[in-house]
């Protein structure tokens, strides 16, 4: 079955299931997946219900599709996400992008746990994200172009829509969120970068480090969606602090800023036109 296929199979699934139209879709990363129980008139469905979908297998990743209302805006959550580093490619861990593409999702806000590299953040910090680099290896877009979604050569001068980030960045001050905003560099992983790495992107520009987001992000742009992107930096990336690197580290940190993410998000959702 070509991806095309499975796309429309999975995206037909939800229409048939689930009678609220969504025109923005959330994905949450790790340890911020219980934004989705906030929702009102939530329908959940487990990815494992829908056709062709791939199943997270990482902690802090559920792996739900939760519809639902917030903030006045008709939302669809991804509860968690797919990392390259599960093993699958690109174009498989991105599918659920492509099928909230084509039920209607016009807005995509992603989110991720994230190492800092810019020596002047703060583990709990919160990063809009300006523009990424993609050293991963590989790129969703690889193969067969779906002529459907958009061109085969996109441009991505504008990914992170710059006319969202100016909105976001003024309600977050106005609510008393002060958010940074910076370049996102993707690692394969599943190991943490070396502190050598690390240097090498400082070098680079990159201000947060991290295993996802970039294979999405590339994705929706594709599909010709607004794309905001928040990077919760809930540890120092590798050689930055005499210290070793966790995923509880991780889940700890996430928790933490667990009221001021939620906040945020709201606010996101407020500036977003449906």
């Amino acid at each position: 079955m070509d991806l095309q296929t499975k796309i429309n199979a999975a995206a037909q699934y939800l229409l048939d299931r689930v009678a609220l139209r969504p025109t923005v879709g959330l994905v949450l990363g790790s340890g911020l997946g219980d934004y989705a129980d906030t929702l009102e008139e939530a329908v959940r469905v487990p990815f494992g219900e829908i056709p062709n979908f791939p199943l997270p297998t990482v902690a802090g990743h559920s792996g739900m599709l939760v519809f639902g209302r917030k903030m006045g805006r008709t939302v669809v959550v991804l509860q968690g996400r797919i990392h390259y580093y599960e093993g699958l490619p690109q174009q498989e861990t991105t599918l659920p992008i492509r099928v909230l593409a084509a039920i209607g999702v016009k807005t995509l806000v992603l989110t991720n746990a994230c190492g800092g590299v810019n020596t002047a953040f703060h583990p709990g910090d919160l990063m809009l994200i300006s523009d990424h680099i993609n050293f991963s290896g590989s790129n969703p877009l690889i193969g067969p172009n779906l002529d459907q979604f958009g061109p085969r050569f996109p441009d991505c001068s504008d990914l992170y829509t710059r006319s969202l980030r100016k909105a976001v960045k003024e309600k977050a001050a106005s609510v008393g969120i002060d958010l940074q905003e910076g370049v996102y560099a993707m690692y394969s992983g599943p190991n943490y970068e070396t502190p050598a790495e690390i240097r090498m992107f400082r070098t680079l520009g990159a201000d947060a480090v991290g295993m996802s987001t970039v294979p999405e992000a590339l994705v929706a742009g594709h599909c010709a969606m607004q794309v905001l992107g928040i990077s919760c930096i809930t540890n120092m990336a590798a050689g930055v602090l005499p210290q070793k690197l966790s995923h509880a580290e991780v889940m700890e940190t996430a928790a933490r800023v667990h009221d001021t993410f939620h906040t945020l998000v709201d606010a996101v959702l407020t500036v977003i036109e449906e």
